[in-house]
């Protein structure tokens, strides 16, 4: 087994509680209605969003499984591991990342993404897989950011 790691680093000038509740406690509804051509549905098929649960996440063309391994939003740490779906393959075992939103002095946040990929056998990521996968994840980012700067009352 191939085990990859890489980090990320985002910025925003939202204030980190609101990126939190808006991107990680809320998501289920918030998501879908951003992107509805996209997220058809997200839904809880084990648990109530806390530890353990595991949330399904159906697209357009598929579905990906989370399983929430911690949720705290007092330390506004997200981990949850990729464990079924688009993504998951004879060639990748499961995918993990560990998100952590901390504040900057000018009211903003800095959201630090860590994320690892567990590969079967000897097979490797390719630098443009992991690039895609990374713009991805900035894409949603950008529409909740883009959300709660213009719609001030939302996630306070």
């Amino acid at each position: 087994m191939g085990v990859f790691t890489y980090t990320d680093e985002h910025t925003s000038s939202v204030p980190p509680a609101r990126i939190f509740k808006a991107s990680i406690v809320d998501s289920h509804n918030l998501m879908p209605k951003l992107l509805p051509d996209a997220i058809k549905s997200i839904e809880f098929i084990k648990g109530d969003g806390g530890a353990g649960s595991i949330k399904q996440i159906n697209f357009a063309g598929g579905f990906v499984k989370h399983q929430i391994d911690e949720l705290d939003e007092k330390s506004l740490t997200y981990k949850y591991t990729l464990i079924e779906g688009n993504g998951i393959s004879d060639k990748i075992e499961k995918v993990s990342y560990d998100i952590k939103f901390e504040g900057l002095q000018d009211g903003g946040t800095i959201s630090k993404i860590i994320t690892t990929i567990y590969t079967h056998g000897d097979f490797e990521i390719k630098d443009e897989d992991l690039k895609a996968g990374k713009e991805k994840v900035l894409g949603l980012y950008k529409v909740v950011e883009a959300y709660l700067l213009t719609t001030p009352d939302a996630y306070v």
